[in-house]
């Protein structure tokens, strides 16, 4: 009989991490940059990467969510254009949020998360590695959560993609 299939929630941003900032020269993954209209501005990417994102998505038990401040501009404008197969993934608001004390990425999550129960998380954001309390968050959660902070110049390495694929895949222990 084979090992239990977890059920796994990625949290996923765009700008710094799908999309990187001021890309230039090659990808992480040795290709060119590719280049999409997005409906309101050109975005780059790497085309590899967005396989993999797309093979991921399929990993049983994984759920995927937008965490991004492209909200629901996400699904609806970035994913046909860059070829993402997330345009049905829900997203979360910042409701405003974005105004007040802390991050509005954590208190979204930490409601999801509340709600939904999953066994394991990815959150993969640019700007985990300055957020202390999203950190400090994470670390509380201990080993049922990967975080992974991309350089935001670069976006997702194959590196990290394989180390989120392999946490999504991992059975319920």
């Amino acid at each position: 009989m084979g090992a239990a299939v977890r059920n796994v929630t990625l949290y996923l941003d765009v700008d710094g991490v799908v999309c990187p900032f001021g890309a230039t020269g090659t990808t992480p993954w040795g290709s060119g940059w590719s280049l999409a209209n997005a409906g309101m501005l050109e975005v780059s990417y790497a085309a590899e990467l967005v396989a993999g994102l797309n093979g991921l998505a399929r990993t049983p038990g994984l759920r995927c969510v937008w965490l991004t401040t492209w909200e629901d501009m996400a699904p609806q404008y970035l994913c046909p254009a860059i070829g993402l197969t997330g345009s049905r993934w829900p997203w979360l608001a910042s409701d405003g949020a974005g105004a007040g004390e802390g991050w509005w990425k954590l208190a979204a999550l930490q409601d999801d998360v509340a709600a939904t129960s999953p066994d394991g998380i990815v959150w993969i954001d640019d700007q985990l590695r300055y957020e202390r309390e999203a950190q400090a968050w994470a670390g509380f959660v201990g080993r049922r959560i990967l975080v992974i902070s991309p350089d935001p110049r670069r976006g997702i390495s194959p590196d990290e993609l394989a180390a989120a694929t392999a946490f999504a895949a991992a059975p319920l222990l």
